[in-house]
């Protein structure tokens, strides 16, 4: 049996940190990036370091059902289904809240409609949220929730903001949003998989050290408090929370389902009461 893998958002930060995680645990590693460039460039690197495992780059839009439909069409052809990574992102400061909730949520809920069909046992999935919501004390009413749980039908984003109300286009407040809304989607992924043996959870960074966070944090003073009230006094590295999402999906994990691991240095822990 041939295992397949999927890592998302490989071209930076922690998706690439995840594709050298899920190198070694998988046949044959599909590395899926907007930017095929960027795809191509992780995969010759890790083949570069002499593994048997293969790594296809692919170009993919993961906010696209047909892109991801292409996707899923070659892990059929390659074989099982056995670990996705989803770490596909855009810095809050990059878009504006449709995007950020478009990418950073709705993309979740396709790519779990997608792959779905493929979950056999053993298969599991991570997807990757943030901190952030349970920074913001994120917590909708039941009339808020039903529409999260709508992510696919065509007028989600104006639902949404009608719910929310226009607070929600606030990217800097979009992103808890779009967050909050993996953490859900990921405990309902792990109740619809768990009759099929496949496990479903989300990983939730805190300020992890890239040039975005670094940008953020020479522009806001926000940013640098959180990072200063971090009880381990440093931010995260990508590698850090590469190797959670990576127990996540190995089978030392295989009764870990339906759960959210924050991994932010204590940070939640020191502000959750503010």
């Amino acid at each position: 049996m041939t295992t397949v893998g999927i890592a998302t958002g490989v071209g930076r930060g922690t998706g690439e940190a995840c594709a050298k995680r899920l190198v070694d645990m998988v046949d044959v590693l599909l590395l899926a990036d907007r930017s095929e460039a960027a795809a191509a460039a992780v995969a010759k690197d890790l083949s570069g370091h002499g593994g048997s495992t293969a790594v296809e780059p692919l170009g993919v839009d993961v906010t696209d059902r047909d892109d991801l439909a292409r996707l899923a069409g070659r892990v059929s052809e390659l074989g099982t289904l056995r670990a996705v990574a989803h770490a596909e992102n855009v810095p809050p400061e990059e878009a504006d809240w449709r995007r950020i909730l478009e990418v950073d949520f709705v993309s979740a809920a396709l790519v779990a409609e997608v792959l779905r069909p493929l979950a056999t046992v053993g298969t599991a999935f991570v997807y990757f949220a943030s901190v952030s919501p349970l920074i913001a004390h994120i917590d909708p009413d039941p009339a808020v929730a039903a529409v999260l749980d709508t992510a696919l039908e065509g007028d989600f984003l104006a639902r949404l903001r009608d719910a929310i109300g226009p607070a929600v286009e606030d990217s800097a407040w979009a992103y808890p949003w779009a967050t909050y809304g993996v953490h859900r989607l990921a405990r309902a992924e792990a109740v619809r998989l768990g009759p099929t043996g496949a496990r479903a959870c989300s990983v939730s960074p805190g300020a992890i050290d890239t040039p975005e966070t670094r940008m953020e944090a020479a522009r806001y003073e926000s940013v640098r408090q959180l990072i200063r009230r971090t009880p381990l006094s440093r931010t995260g590295r990508c590698e850090e929370v590469a190797a959670v999402a990576a127990f996540l999906l190995s089978d030392e994990a295989s009764f870990v389902n339906g759960v959210d691991i924050v991994v932010d240095g204590g940070l939640y822990a020191a502000v959750q009461d503010d």
